[in-house]
């Protein structure tokens, strides 16, 4: 049995302790919020503390704050030589405390707080600085989730770069998307099998091969066309952005 504490009450870490409740391999001992009741609906009020005095020690440590806040909160574990970790996708493990062993766990997937999630499918990546602290960090990983993988911090970046990509950026356009259908009187709905059938191909096709449209067809009747009908400039700018890049894709600028 791992006995943890997570720090942190925002979307990541209320996710995380929800999968860890479910695991009969973790034990959350502590909890540390600044407001208790933000956990309440969580956690037995008295696992949840407010003062980084009440901590007790714990096996693992996972900071599940803010990135700017990583490196003051690891400061303020009140032990040495116990292993603390983040949840970052984008801070490098170094900006952790070097009182205590130093890891990552990176669970990379979108979380909002009132959406439950799957957490067998979610991808978590670890780091260590050393492998007897890799090995704790997978069997914690590994009692939630299917999908655990070693990742450095630059892969890491990489990989946080590509999620913005993907899935922030790709909302965006869904947003926009919708934007333009309800200032046209067009349900939204109707585009959702599109966005679901997209999202389905890349599961056996590669997303260059996936790729359609009048961009991809060099089709400059229907791209004028388009950039003719949309007044937004704003989304004007990002069809024309867009359609450059998958016109460019393959050539050597």
């Amino acid at each position: 049995m791992i006995r943890l504490t997570i720090i942190g009450s925002g979307n990541v870490a209320q996710h995380l302790i929800k999968a860890f409740s479910a695991s009969s391999l973790v034990e959350i001992v502590q909890a540390f919020s600044r407001k208790k009741e933000a956990l309440t609906h969580l956690l037995d009020a008295e696992k949840i503390i407010t003062d980084f005095s009440a901590l007790k020690e714990t096996d693992l440590f996972i900071i599940s704050v803010s990135d700017n806040a990583i490196s003051e909160v690891s400061k303020q574990i009140p032990f040495e030589n116990k292993l603390v970790i983040h949840t970052s996708g984008t801070t490098s493990i170094d900006v952790l405390d070097s009182k205590n062993r130093k890891g990552v766990f990176y669970p990379l997937q979108t979380f909002s707080k009132n959406k439950a999630v799957d957490f067998s499918i979610i991808p978590i990546c670890l780091e260590a600085d050393n492998q007897e602290d890799y090995d704790i960090l997978e069997t914690t990983a590994k009692s939630i989730s299917n999908a655990v993988f070693s990742i450095s911090s630059e892969q890491r970046k990489a990989l946080h770069v590509a999620a913005v990509f993907v899935n922030n950026f790709t909302n965006h356009l869904y947003q926009l998307g919708q934007e333009i259908c309800e200032e046209h009187q067009v349900p939204f709905e109707i585009l959702k099998p599109l966005i679901q059938e997209t999202a389905d191909k890349i599961k056996t096709l590669n997303p260059a091969e996936a790729q359609t449209g009048p961009a991809k067809r060099h089709d400059s009747v229907t791209t004028d066309a388009h950039l003719d009908y949309i007044t937004d400039e704003n989304q004007k700018n990002i069809y024309k952005i867009l359609t450059q890049s998958i016109q460019n894709n393959g050539k050597k600028l």
